[in-house]
């Protein structure tokens, strides 16, 4: 098969899909069973997975109708937690030059954390491949679906998910995809100074802001760091 033919970049991107699935199937297992558990229909479950796809937002949503929050707070709330995908759709834009809006527009509302590191590190090396790379952002959607329908399948059962470990799940996938952005000492530089924020606003109240702000500034400050990087090369 001609590596470059459409079908092997399709099979090349559900390939590369593989550990972001296997990721994936915990944590949708675990959303599906707490969706369960605050109240929501199988449909309504399913349908957050296939039509809103973003996990920290569903498990942010789930928790606040667990607590009887109002419907708008629960979208402000999502909406605040989801503006990280400006920063990160930014990023590939420059990549996507040439695609068809209709392949755009499948790549944006697929777009995760999980998925935009692997693409991010094949931007570095090349251009994207539309096929390969919309193959690897539905596979990993439709591990995300099948793990939130054996979740919803398992809510009955499953009581306390502290207890199997699984509510740990997503800041452990979200922990091995920073340590493969971490090639040298100005990642290790950015990702610390990050973290120590983000932890340092949120325990001064910042909420779901304090999120935003930390990748901002370590957005801002990996930007200047490579620039006197280049300043100082030869």
């Amino acid at each position: 098969m001609n590596p470059s033919s459409p079908r092997a970049a399709w099979r090349t991107g559900a390939l590369q899909a593989l550990p972001i699935a296997a990721g994936y199937l915990p944590i949708a297992f675990t959303y599906g069973v707490l969706a369960q558990g605050a109240g929501l229909s199988t449909l309504n479950t399913l349908l957050m997975s296939l039509l809103v796809y973003a996990g920290a937002s569903q498990f942010v949503a789930v928790g606040l109708l667990a607590s009887g929050a109002s419907p708008l707070s629960i979208v402000l709330s999502t909406l605040i937690v989801n503006l990280r995908h400006m920063l990160m759709s930014a990023t590939l834009a420059p990549a996507l030059k040439g695609w068809r809006w209709r392949q755009q527009g499948a790549f944006a509302f697929e777009l995760t954390d999980e998925t935009f590191a692997v693409h991010a590190m094949k931007v570095s090396t090349g251009a994207l491949n539309p096929a390969e790379s919309l193959a690897l952002n539905l596979s990993a959607q439709a591990a995300w679906i099948a793990g939130t329908a054996l979740g919803v399948l398992a809510g009955q059962v499953v009581g306390d998910l502290r207890a199997l470990g699984l509510d740990f799940a997503l800041p452990a996938l979200f922990i091995a995809l920073l340590a493969l952005q971490i090639k040298g000492g100005r990642q290790f530089a950015v990702a610390i100074f990050s973290g120590g924020l983000a932890v340092a606003l949120q325990r001064a109240g910042w909420g779901h802001w304090h999120v935003i702000g930390a990748a901002l500034a370590g957005a801002t400050l990996g930007s200047l760091l490579e620039r006197w990087t280049k300043r100082r090369s030869p």
